[in-house]
Order: C-alpha cells, then structure tokens, then sequence
C-alpha cells in the first residue's frame, strides 16, 4: 500500500523532533493523490475519480482504501516525528457508503487517539458535495526509527 515503510519514513524523517514531510509514493502519484494540508492535528488530500474507477464506471473501493490508509498513515508519521519515531499500519478497516463517477474527492485524517506506542485516526473521504463516500480507521504502531 501507499505509506511508508519503516525504512523508508526513518530515511525520510528530519532529525530530531522536526515534523516530517509528505513525500507521495508512486502509487500515490499514478492515483492523482495531491497533498492540501499536513499537520499532527489534521491531514488533508484530494484525488481525482478518473483514473481510479472500476469496470463499472465507479470510484474503486480498493483506490479509497489505498488512499485512506496513506493519509491516516501520514497522519500517524508526522504525529510520530515529534517524539523522534516513525510509525507503521498494524490495522485498517472502512466503511462505504456510496459511490462516485467523476470528480475529485476529499481525503481528510483527524486523530482519534495519539498515544506515545500506539495511534488510531479517522479518515473520512468525501465527494466535492461534502457527502460521505468513505469512513476509514486506522491504527498505526510507533516505533524507534532506525539510523
């Protein structure tokens, strides 16, 4: 999936306690995915519907789920960052609630729980109508980053 891995996000972090960047994937590019905001309080993307659609001409569950967890991940990692760690998903689960066929959606984390060794953030991913497309959890374990 689209977040870091371990390695990735500790050869990426700043040093120290400095917040830690977004840095898109190549799946996270092939997908449109464009950063709006980042911040431990909230993270923000858009994506374009084209290009992520099923053959039945709907927004693909596995492109929400795709998108959802690399934001709520971001979200974890930059939370992580200010204690000098990195994170990584251990959990993810989603709810659909209708569909798309054109557009741009709205990919938001908000932090449910921000633990020292564990975080859950909430995804919800919206339509340009501000309707709910997409509800999705995730968990994130922090860990020491490797140097």
């Amino acid at each position: 999936m689209s977040a870091p891995s371990p390695q990735d996000a500790a050869d990426t972090q700043p040093s120290a306690h400095e917040l830690w960047k977004i840095t898109l994937g190549e799946l996270d590019e092939k997908m449109g995915v464009k950063i709006v905001e980042e911040s431990v309080e909230r993270v923000v993307a858009t994506m374009p519907v084209e290009g992520n659609r099923q053959s039945f001409g709907l927004l693909h569950g596995g492109a929400s789920l795709a998108v959802g967890e690399a934001v709520g991940s971001w979200a974890a990692v930059i939370h992580a960052s200010t204690m000098g760690k990195t994170a990584v998903g251990v959990d993810v689960s989603a709810t659909h609630h209708r569909s798309a066929r054109e557009g741009q959606i709205t990919i938001t984390a908000t932090p449910i729980h921000l633990g020292g060794t564990l975080t859950t953030h909430e995804v919800l991913i919206t339509n340009a109508a501000g309707q709910r497309l997409c509800t999705l959890r995730i968990t994130n374990l922090l860990m020491k980053r490797k140097n």
